[in-house]
This record gives structure tokens, sequence and C-alpha cells, in this order.
């Protein structure tokens, strides 16, 4: 794996951290940002998956960063830290900060590629879809065009945390589940996250990227039976698409799926 070093990024009431991992050798492509999943990290989603590796290997310079409240990232208490359009604007100045600079046709130094996963592919199709001057290439993973977030049950989910009661809806407890799986999961401010969540629900069609992007998903991951409606707007600005299915895989491990690094890697070569 690439030499790594960390940068925080603080605003003033949230924060975004930065593992910024360098290739080996010098390098003239362009950097490739990370985008994690909900309940999740950059260490989780693409450390311990070998996407850092397969990415650095590949000669690509890469940010991966940790949303509010996972991974590194300290757990603001304001609540608006935690909306979309706030990680964004973080994300666009984390960008800045590291003199990224629009994209321009035969300089790979300038712009960025984005890959995401989960809550990270919903944040890097809006991304792209706002920020088109700085995005070069787009890969979605475990994308859907529906909002499991938008639509948890915030108050048995509380009510769990408080003294155990079951929690009747399956996609609220199945989010609970995963997001226990991992110790050092805040869980408040994963709820506050879902709060925030809630006041900004994904609408996938007032965003549309228009740059090339790759669409992953396992076959068995249920949320991507909802991956078409994406393809459907993104054919409506004529954006160059991919698909790649994945046999036997679901939503919580297609991420480590090697045919997925690779098809990424490739992808973004192109």
């Amino acid at each position: 794996m690439g030499r790594s070093h960390e940068h925080l990024v603080e605003g003033t009431a949230n924060a975004l951290s930065l593992s910024i991992y360098e290739p080996e050798g010098a390098t003239r492509l362009r950097p490739v940002v990370l985008l994690h999943g909900f309940a999740s990290s950059s260490d989780l989603n693409w450390v311990k998956s070998g996407w850092i590796r397969a990415l650095t290997e590949a000669g690509r310079k890469v940010l991966a960063v940790d949303l509010p409240g996972h991974g590194t990232s300290p757990a603001p208490e304001d609540l608006d830290a935690y909306t979309p359009s706030r990680m964004r604007a973080d994300l666009l100045q984390l960008l800045m900060d590291q003199g990224i600079t629009p994209c321009k046709d035969g300089d790979p130094n300038s712009g960025v590629d984005v890959v995401g996963y989960s809550l990270g592919a919903r944040l890097a199709w809006e991304f792209g879809g706002t920020q088109p001057q700085l995005v070069n290439r787009l890969v979605l993973g475990g994308p859907a065009s529906i909002d499991p977030l938008a639509a948890f049950d915030l108050e048995a989910a509380q009510q769990f945390l408080a003294d155990g009661s079951s929690v009747a809806d399956e996609s609220t407890a199945d989010l609970l589940r995963m997001a226990q799986t991992v110790e050092s999961n805040d869980m408040f401010s994963l709820m506050s996250m879902i709060q925030a969540i809630k006041t900004e629900p994904f609408a996938p069609e007032q965003m549309i990227p228009t740059m090339p992007a790759l669409l992953v998903a396992g076959d068995g991951d249920s949320l991507a039976t909802t991956m078409p409606r994406l393809t459907e707007l993104l054919d409506t600005r004529n954006t160059k698409r991919a698909i790649l299915w994945l046999p036997g895989r679901d939503h919580a491990n297609a991420v480590t799926s090697r045919e997925f690094k690779n098809a990424a890697v490739e992808f973004l070569a192109s």
C-alpha cells in the first residue's frame, strides 16, 4: 500500500478527517476521492477491503474521507453538520484546501475521480451533479434511488438503544444491527446523522451527474433493485454509464469484491 498521512479539515461546527495515500513513485494521474457508507469508515470500507492498495498500485493518489461521527472524524453536536448539503460543502472545501482545480482536457492533474459506496454513493451522485467542473468520473457502489436512512424509524431505534425494546421495521432493525457490529461506532452520532438526513432525503432527479459513471451492485442487494431509476435519470442527460452486477454479493459484502475493485480501476483509467 502507498505511503499515507492524515489531514484534518475542521469547520466551525463540523469536521471531516482526510487520510491521504500516495502511490509509490511519481504520478500524473488524477486523485481519487473515496466516500464510505453509513456506520462504516475509510478504514473499514477502503483499507481493510484492499481498495487503497489497488488504487495506489495503479498509480493513483487517494483522498479517503471519514464522514462526521465516523472513523477518525469528530462527532459534532450541531445537527446541521450531518446534513448531506453540509457534508458536500465540507467536501468541496476540503478539495479546495488540497489545491484541486477544475477538470481540464488533457490535464490529468486537474479535477478528481470519486468512488462512493452506499451513503457514499448518494453523496458522490450529488457531488458530481453539483460540482461537474471538479469531478471527472464517478464510481457508485451499492447505489439506490430510494433513501433507507430517510425511512428509518428513529423513534423506535432510540427506544431500542435506551431499553432494548424490539424494532418492528425490518429495515431499521437491519441498520441498527449493522451499526452495532462496529464497536467503535458512536450510536448517538449515527442517530444524529439519520435525523439530519431525514430533513434532506435523497432526490436523485434534482442533481443528475453528467460525467461518465460506473454503477456496481451485488445481485443479492435488495436496495439495488431501485438502481435502474438512476440509470434512467443518467440517460436523460446522455450521461455515459456502465453497469456491473456482482454474482452472489449483497449490500454488505459487495465492496470487498475483487471484481468490483478491478472494474473500478479500469473504468477510472479509461
